[in-house]
């Protein structure tokens, strides 16, 4: 068995981040400079994605940002283009935009009785508005840069397109109805992607994230005085491994192998959780 393939290379090819002003996406787009990728940073925050770019040709890499907004198709089509122009055609395209609105948010876990009367955004009072939003940043803005981009990779074997679900895909979150179905739509786009491109020379994956400490969460996950939340109590409780993940290790060492074209060449259609086991549990 050749023990080298684990060892992911992507020399010479082209890779696609969407969202990469983020945290994240940010993180993401540094692993596979890093592999050895050409990397085209995609935000609507210029800064942001440029600030980032920097970073990676600090390090010694080859980077470039661009101003993308991922639901305009005209903006899209024209930056793909632009990306052609100055890295070549696209290997890897990581659609990695999205995000929730508390607009489509509630504030409650269950619905208690004189909840449409009081002052509190019940399952009722969702914002058609903020709904459509959240769909539209995940879903859509996973279709449009996928048309944009995979026009460059049919008929060039070994070319990946990895998107980001959640595990809120497997098992809705309290609160949050538009986003957990919005990445359960990411999933199941996942899995017709991967069967409309598999005779074009392309792989189609995702990862579906669990919880993870950042930056942007912390205040979520901790107090000021360094305790954790009682949220993290509950997360923590119905994570069988019992710690958050690594998204410096762990999500990286997923995006690598998914797109290994030696380790993970028969490897299509999948969306790999990576929550500490949270999707499986029951809770007892």
């Amino acid at each position: 068995m050749n023990t080298n393939v684990i060892n992911t290379d992507l020399s010479g090819k082209v890779a696609v981040v969407t969202g990469a002003g983020g945290v994240l996406c940010s993180a993401f787009a540094k692993v596979l400079a890093r592999a050895g990728a050409k990397v085209a940073l995609l935000d609507r925050n210029f800064e942001s994605a440029d600030k980032f770019a920097g970073e990676i040709v600090a390090e010694g890499g080859i980077a470039k940002a661009y101003a993308c907004d991922v639901l305009d198709k005209d903006i899209c089509y024209a930056v793909a283009d632009q990306v052609l122009a100055d890295l070549g055609p696209c290997d890897i395209l990581l659609n990695g935009a999205g995000g929730n609105n508390p607009r489509a948010t509630t504030d409650k876990e269950y619905y208690e009785d004189g909840d449409i009367s009081a002052d509190t955004k019940s399952f009722f009072d969702l914002d058609k508005g903020g709904v459509e939003f959240v769909f539209n940043l995940n879903f859509i803005g996973t279709l449009i840069p996928t048309q944009a981009f995979a026009r460059q990779m049919v008929g060039r074997d070994g070319c990946n397109i990895l998107n980001i679900s959640s595990m809120n895909a497997y098992t809705p979150l309290t609160k949050i109805p538009a986003y957990s179905g919005a990445k359960a739509a990411i999933s199941n786009f996942t899995q017709w992607l991967a069967v409309h491109f598999s005779k074009a020379g392309i792989r189609v994956n995702a990862i579906a994230p669990g919880f993870f400490a950042t930056k942007q969460n912390a205040a979520l996950l901790f107090n000021p005085d360094g305790t954790p939340t009682a949220r993290t109590g509950k997360i923590l409780a119905a994570t069988p491994m019992g710690r958050f993940g690594d998204s410096d290790k762990e999500l990286a060492g997923a995006v690598l192998f998914l797109l290994n074209n030696d380790a993970a060449s028969f490897i299509t259609g999948v969306t790999l959780p990576i929550d500490g086991g949270f999707s499986a549990y029951s809770g007892v």
